[in-house]
């Protein structure tokens, strides 16, 4: 998933991009980024215990270097019913407590798909639907970074919705 959804960032200009596992991210990644999106499996409804390790320990001495950037959220989980839109919740709440900008996505990936607290997939995301959500979802944390950080307004996807995706 964090590929697709660095596929769909990179898919807006001067957008820069690293994908770190949790186990090789460090707090310099989320120091250097304007915006980021966190991406963990769903552990009985929520992030798992690495994400939330990470922010705890790793990211927790280093508050208020983060504040005001912009965060979104995806995860996947074994089952429809499994929790991920929860995950993605639990992932966005640590990053508001951080000092996060968050947003949900409120374009269509594909009929009846929306990624409203993030991206979502069931396992592995190998159908159609799932991996439009991915890319969607990075495109837009980049189309809201590169407004709020870079001052792009002309790709503010409410504002001039010709550049949403699929709009050409």
């Amino acid at each position: 998933m964090a590929e697709l959804v660095a596929e769909g960032a990179r898919s807006i200009s001067g957008t820069e991009v690293r994908v770190r596992s949790v186990a090789e991210a460090t707090p310099d990644d989320v120091v250097w980024c304007d915006g980021i999106a966190v991406g963990s499996p769903t552990n009985m409804g929520i992030l798992s215990w690495q994400m939330k390790r990470f922010w705890d320990e790793t990211m927790g001495p280093h508050w208020m270097k983060v504040d005001g950037k912009i965060g979104c959220a995806f995860s996947s989980a074994g089952g429809w019913g499994g929790g991920m839109e929860l995950s993605c919740q639990s992932i966005l709440t640590v990053l508001m407590n951080f000092g996060f900008l968050t947003f949900g996505v409120t374009d269509y990936s594909a009929k009846l798909h929306t990624a409203h607290y993030g991206a979502v997939a069931l396992r592995e995301p190998r159908d159609e639907v799932a991996i439009a959500g991915c890319k969607l979802l990075g495109r837009r944390l980049a189309e809201w970074t590169a407004v709020f950080c870079d001052g792009r307004k002309e790709l503010h996807p409410v504002l001039h919705p010709d550049t949403r995706l699929g709009a050409n």
